[in-house]
């Protein structure tokens, strides 16, 4: 029975609240969780973006090729493939779905102080530290199937509109040969190879004289100049065998279409690279409490300091370098896909700082963890 001197006190006969009041725990409810989901969803101009970067862009480029080759197959190559899907990947959808990403999580975790309404969030008594971490599950919500749309859109037009022959270094090639065979055709066709493929051997290896190529890499004996000694189709022979073993490894790593391996790998390496965006653009929105300032810094972290940390060796800072995020997490993507800070070739992935998958999973884990952390810890002392 509560008594008229206890009835005067303020909250003397609700001490604590109701049993089922959960406003003081740290773990985000459903219903906030869609709170923030619908926030962020609203928001018109943002939506946009994050549908034409994910889905239209690489729709319309798509789109463009498949009329294209229609139209005039002979000038315009299948709008599928191996190399539309690396590029696609590595060029589009891995490098601007971060930035995306990145753009919501700092729009996510500034948003309450830009809009007047943080004040109004901490009165209702939920927790500040829930309030932040509401706004994971919520921003992921949003981005995660957006780039997985974007994604399947490339898988199926790649797959399903692949070309028939395979062309490596302007040579076109049978798909999926075994060394031996890879060998035996290159000894068939020694005059594609020889003026195709990279001789990476020296004269001792070589045909001894000049190798008469025309402008579209074929074989032209006969444009000799007179008195010019001919290379044997014996020599010619041999030294297109010798390079096509040298060159088996990258061949072997080409396809007409990407396989379904590849596929689910590639597309699980984007989605992590869109949920590091996005939770580490939500832990410095809600640091530094501007949306503008905090896009602009993971966009330089991005597109600036991640290829210089990632090609450039800095004496004494090659651990530094590693600690990078987009370093670590261009270490983590499949090796059959190029670099996705542009290059790939041979010269640049051997100039690449080297880090293992083990590392880079360790660095990935720990920005993720400290940006949460200190996006959380800024929402919690952040004066109203």
């Amino acid at each position: 029975m509560t008594t008229l001197a206890e009835a005067s006190v303020p909250g003397a006969g609700v001490r604590g609240g109701p049993p089922n009041d959960h406003r003081g725990s740290w773990l985000p409810t459903g219903p906030m969780i869609a709170k923030r989901f619908m926030e962020l969803s609203r928001r018109r101009g943002l939506m946009i973006v994050l549908a034409v970067v994910t889905i239209a862009l690489p729709s319309i480029f798509l789109i463009i090729r498949l009329f294209a080759h229609a139209f005039d197959p002979k000038a315009y190559g299948p709008a599928g493939g191996y190399d539309i899907f690396t590029a696609l990947v590595a060029g589009v959808l891995y490098i601007f779905g971060f930035i995306v990403a990145a753009a919501l999580g700092c729009t996510a975790g500034s948003i309450d102080l830009q809009e007047g309404v943080f004040r109004h969030l901490v009165v209702t008594g939920r927790s500040r530290v829930a309030i932040y971490f509401a706004r994971i599950p919520a921003g992921l919500g949003i981005i995660v199937p957006l780039v997985a749309i974007g994604y399947g859109i490339v898988c199926l037009v790649c797959s399903f509109a692949a070309p028939t022959v395979l062309n490596y270094d302007g040579a076109n090639v049978p798909a999926g040969l075994s060394r031996p065979a890879f060998v035996a055709w290159a000894g068939d066709h020694y005059g594609d190879v020889v003026c195709n493929f990279p001789l990476n051997f020296g004269p001792k290896n070589g045909p001894g004289v000049p190798i008469p190529c025309g402008p579209n890499g074929t074989l032209q004996l006969n444009n000799l100049p007179p008195g010019t000694p001919h290379p044997s189709p014996a020599r010619l022979k041999a030294v297109a065998m010798t390079a096509a073993r040298q060159d088996y490894s990258d061949y072997h790593k080409l396809f007409l279409s990407p396989p379904l391996g590849l596929m689910v790998r590639t597309g699980l390496w984007i989605e992590l690279e869109a949920a590091v965006g996005f939770i580490v653009g939500l832990g410095l929105g809600s640091l530094i409490g501007q949306r503008t300032i905090s896009v602009i810094l993971m966009i330089v972290l991005e597109v600036i300091l991640t290829p210089i940390f990632l090609r450039v060796h800095i004496p004494y800072m090659i651990n530094l370098q590693r600690s990078v995020v987009g370093v670590a997490t261009d270490h983590l993507g499949p090796s059959a896909m190029p670099i996705a800070m542009g290059g790939g070739g041979p010269a640049d992935q051997a100039n690449m700082i080297h880090e293992t998958r083990l590392v880079a999973a360790l660095v990935v884990a720990a920005w993720l963890v400290v940006w949460t952390a200190l996006g959380a810890w800024r929402m919690a002392t952040r004066d109203t």
